[in-house]
C-alpha cells in the first residue's frame, strides 16, 4: 500500500441487514454463495447473521467454517447482554461464542432516549452492559467491533452520553467503533462533522460508519465519514435492507476506488467485478435489478437522446463521468422515438453497413417511431430491432422463413382437474404445409413447442433457442382489461447470450406470439445478408 493511501475496510451486512428487507429470504446455500463472491473481491468482513435469532443463521456459522476463504473474516452479530444478567450467563453472549466466528459485532445503545424508553436502564448500567459484553468477547480471543446504535441522533441529543458509550467500548477492548445512523435521517455534513469531533476526542481509535438510507443519503453519509477519518464502512450489496435499505456498498466501493486517490480497498481488479457481483446478489435474492442503479445498472451508461449519442461517440466524457468498464459495465446506445440519426448509426450492427446511408437510417427511424407509438420498446429487444432493420432494408437482408396460415391455443380446465393447454400451428414452408399440435405448460410454452415442431425439419437450429425470462407490461392502462400489453422475452442460444424480443397487442397471446416469432426469425436470419 502506498504511503499516501489509507486502508478502508469494507464490512458487508447483506446476509443480516439485507435479509431484513421485505420479500427477501436467503437460504443457507445463498448465504454461502454470497460469502464466496464477496471473498473473491477482497471484502474484509462479512456479517453472517445473528446466531440467536433463527436456526438458519446458526447453521450458517457451522457451514461457513468449511469454506476456504482467502480475504474475508466472518462476523457474528448480537446485542449487548441483558440488564441484570452476567455477560457469561446471557443467552445472546453464549450464542455468539458458540458461533466460533472470529469477529463479533456487538450493538449497543448510544442515544439516551433509547435507554430511557426502550431498555429502561440508567446511563451507568447501559455502559456496563456494553463493557461487559465486549470484554467477554475480547477475553475469548475474538476481534470485537462495537456498533453504536443511533449514534448520530444520540450525539445531537447529548454528546457526552454518546461519547461515554464509545469510551466504555474502547476501555473494554473493542477494536473498532462503528457510528450508526440507524434512523437514516442525518445529513452528510452532520455526519462528517460528528465523525471529525469523535476522532478528535478519541485519537488513534479506529472508527467506522453504518448508514441507513431513509433520507436517500446513506452513500453520501458514508463517504462524508470516510473523508473525516472513518476507516471502515458498513453496508449491503445493492443497498438492500429494512425500510429504505442501507448504504449501497457497490456504489460506495466504486466511488472510493475510482474517485478517491487516497483510499486503498478490496483487491486489485475488484472494481471491475462490481457489476457482476451486484447482479449475482440480485439473482440470489430473487429480486429484479435496478436498471438505473449508479455504476452497475443496465442504464447507468445508456444513452438515448440523439444529441447525447452524437456527443458520446465523439468523446465519452461529454456524458459519462467515468469509463463503464472500470466497474465491469458497458455503454449502451438506445433507440426510440426520441432517437436521432446518431442513435441508429451507433446501435445498428456494422453488418448492415449503414454508417453513411442516411436514407436507410431515416427509414429505420420512421418505422421505429411508428412502432413505439403502438407501444413497442426496443431497448431490451435486440432480436426484434435486428428484424426491424432487416424488414426495412428488404432485399437480401430479409425473406420470410414461413407463411402462417393460423395458430390456435386451447386452455381446458375442469373441476378438480389440472389445467391443460394445447396449441395448434399451421404454416407453409416452401409451399409445403406443416400442421402441428403440442401440449405445454401454458399457452406460451405450448405455442413455442408447436412452432418448433413445425419448423424443426427445415430449420433444426430452432432447438438451440431457450427462453430465459418473460415479462408483461400494460401499455395503456386507461383501457383497463382491453389495454394493449407489451411482452418482452429474453433468450439464450448455444452461440449468443442475452438477446431479447418484443411483441405488442391487446391480446396477450398474440403479443407473446409476436415476440416468439421475432426470436425464431432472428435465429434463422442473423447470418443472412448480401454476399
Amino acid at each position: 500500500m502506498d504511503k499516501q493511501t489509507r486502508k478502508i475496510e469494507i464490512y458487508d451486512s447483506t446476509l443480516r441487514d439485507g435479509s431484513q428487507a421485505s420479500g427477501i429470504s436467503l437460504s443457507i446455500e445463498d448465504k454461502l454463495q454470497i460469502t464466496q463472491l464477496l471473498d473473491g473481491i477482497g471484502v474484509d468482513y462479512v456479517e453472517g447473521g445473528y446466531p440467536l435469532s433463527n436456526p438458519k443463521d446458526e447453521a450458517y456459522f457451522a457451514e461457513v467454517r468449511k469454506l476456504k476463504l482467502t480475504h474475508t473474516r466472518i462476523a457474528a452479530f448480537g446485542m449487548t447482554r441483558r440488564k441484570g444478567v452476567q455477560a457469561a450467563d446471557d443467552t445472546c453472549m453464549k450464542a455468539l461464542l458458540a458461533s466460533e466466528a472470529p469477529v463479533i459485532t456487538i450493538v449497543g445503545k448510544s442515544w439516551d432516549l433509547q435507554i430511557r424508553e426502550v431498555l429502561g436502564v440508567s446511563p451507568d448500567e447501559n455502559q456496563e452492559m456494553i463493557a461487559d459484553s465486549i470484554a467477554l468477547m475480547v477475553s475469548s480471543g475474538r476481534e470485537t467491533i462495537f456498533d453504536a446504535e443511533h449514534f448520530f441522533d444520540g450525539w445531537k441529543a447529548d454528546s457526552q452520553f454518546a461519547l461515554g458509550t464509545l469510551r466504555a467500548a474502547v476501555d473494554a477492548g473493542a477494536a473498532t467503533l462503528v457510528l450508526c445512523d440507524t434512523n437514516g435521517g442525518t445529513l452528510p455534513t452532520e455526519i462528517g462533522s460528528i465523525v471529525q469531533q469523535v476522532s478528535g476526542q478519541l485519537p488513534g481509535v479506529k472508527l467506522g460508519v453504518h448508514c441507513h438510507n431513509d433520507s436517500g443519503l446513506a452513500i453520501a453519509g458514508s463517504l462524508a465519514a470516510i473523508e473525516n477519518g472513518a476507516v471502515q464502512v458498513q453496508g449491503t450489496i445493492n443497498g438492500i435492507g429494512e425500510r429504505c435499505g442501507n448504504a449501497d456498498l457497490v456504489a460506495v466501493a466504486a466511488n472510493l476506488s475510482e474517485k478517491y486517490a487516497d483510499c486503498d480497498l478490496l483487491i486489485d481488479g475488484a472494481a471491475g467485478k462490481l457489476t457482476s457481483i451486484s447482479r449475482s446478489v440480485y439473482e440470489l435474492c430473487n429480486i429484479s435489478a435496478q436498471v438505473n442503479q449508479p455504476f452497475v445498472g443496465a442504464s447507468a451508461f445508456a444513452h438515448k437522446g440523439g444529441m447525447h449519442v452524437h456527443a458520446v461517440q465523439r468523446n465519452p466524457a461529454t456524458y459519462e463521468h467515468m469509463d463503464p468498464s472500470a466497474v465491469g459495465n458497458v455503454r449502451r446506445i438506445l433507440v426510440s422515438e426520441l432517437s436521432g440519426m446518431s442513435n441508429i448509426a451507433a446501435v445498428v450492427p456494422e453488418k448492415f453497413n449503414l454508417a453513411s446511408d442516411k436514407d436507410a437510417q431515416r427509414r429505420i427511424l420512421q418505422e421505429l417511431a411508428r412502432l413505439e407509438n403502438e407501444g413497442y420498446q426496443f431497448e431490451q429487444a435486440e432480436a426484434s430491432l435486428d428484424l426491424l432493420v432487416r424488414r426495412v432494408l428488404g432485399g437480401e437482408w430479409y425473406h420470410k422463413a414461413w407463411d402462417l396460415d393460423h395458430y390456435r391455443c386451447v386452455i381446458f380446465k375442469a373441476l378438480q382437474a389440472d389445467v391443460n393447454t394445447e396449441a395448434i400451428v399451421k404454416l407453409s414452408i416452401g409451399g409445403k404445409d406443416h400442421h402441428t399440435v403440442a401440449e405445454g405448460d401454458g399457452p406460451v410454452d405450448s405455442l413455442y413447442r408447436a412452432l418448433r415442431r413445425a419448423l424443426r425439419g427445415d430449420y433444426p437450429q430452432v432447438d438451440d433457442l431457450h427462453l430465459v425470462d418473460y415479462r408483461v407490461a400494460v401499455v395503456n392502462t386507461s383501457a383497463e382489461t382491453a389495454a394493449k400489453v407489451r411482452v418482452v422475452i429474453d433468450w439464450n442460444d448455444t452461440t449468443t447470450a442475452g438477446i431479447g424480443s418484443v411483441g405488442v397487442s391487446e391480446n396477450i397471446i398474440e403479443a407473446s406470439w409476436l415476440a416468439l416469432v421475432d426470436a425464431v426469425e432472428y435465429e434463422l436470419l442473423r447470418n443472412v445478408g448480401p454476399a
